[in-house]
């Protein structure tokens, strides 16, 4: 131990792990409490991005959650139209049909609900998003998805130009919330990098 506690204080390299790790530290928190400032609000379209689909059809827990709030805000009147956005888990199940059903079974009219099955990830959900709402002649949308997962999902709406743009996350926690904040922070770069680029270009 006190190898380890030399080595941070007099070693350059110690110190600059150390560094590194503390900003890491600071990028976890950033993530978490951006991801908590929510700013529902009447939308156009709610977008429901999609997750972790069971063989049988059931939603995980992450992804109940979302269609839960999305429930609870469809009846509170913030929106009137959802696009549910998924693709084919590795369990083989369509992610947006499961969405739909859920919705349907919890109240939500059948003609109420889209779906993009290209949203593989938050990038494609996001430009296929800009594409609907291109097509429907829509502007604002509420984004629903996890608390970690909002800022990205605010960087690439953003990016596709879609504004107004609220947030409202599911209320879910959960121990794998450890590995997935950081995770976004990883996400979060390397979205901010491809951005970045695009535009050098």
């Amino acid at each position: 131990m006190k190898l380890l506690a030399h080595f941070f204080q007099r070693s350059w390299a110690g110190r600059l792990i150390l560094g590194l790790l503390t900003l890491f530290l600071i990028a976890c928190l950033t993530i978490v409490f951006a991801g908590l400032a929510d700013n529902p609000h009447q939308a156009d379209l709610a977008v429901v991005l999609g997750n972790k689909v069971f063989p049988d059809g059931t939603p995980s827990l992450q992804l109940k959650a979302r269609l839960d709030q999305t429930v609870t805000l469809y009846r509170q009147g913030y929106f009137k139209q959802i696009l549910v956005s998924g693709a084919h888990g590795k369990e083989g199940y369509d992610e947006p049909v499961a969405m739909r059903h859920y919705l349907e079974s919890n109240g939500v009219p059948h003609d109420a609900i889209f779906e993009d099955n290209e949203g593989s990830n938050t990038w494609h959900t996001a430009q296929n998003t800009a594409q609907f709402l291109k097509a429907h002649h829509l502007t604002s949308v509420l984004v629903i998805s996890q608390y970690y997962h909002m800022p990205r999902c605010r960087l690439a709406f953003s990016k596709f130009g879609i504004e107004p743009l609220y947030t409202s996350h599911a209320p879910f926690w959960c121990l794998r919330d450890f590995y997935s904040v950081p995770r976004e922070v990883i996400g979060y770069a390397a979205y901010t990098l491809r951005i970045v680029s695009s535009h050098i270009r």
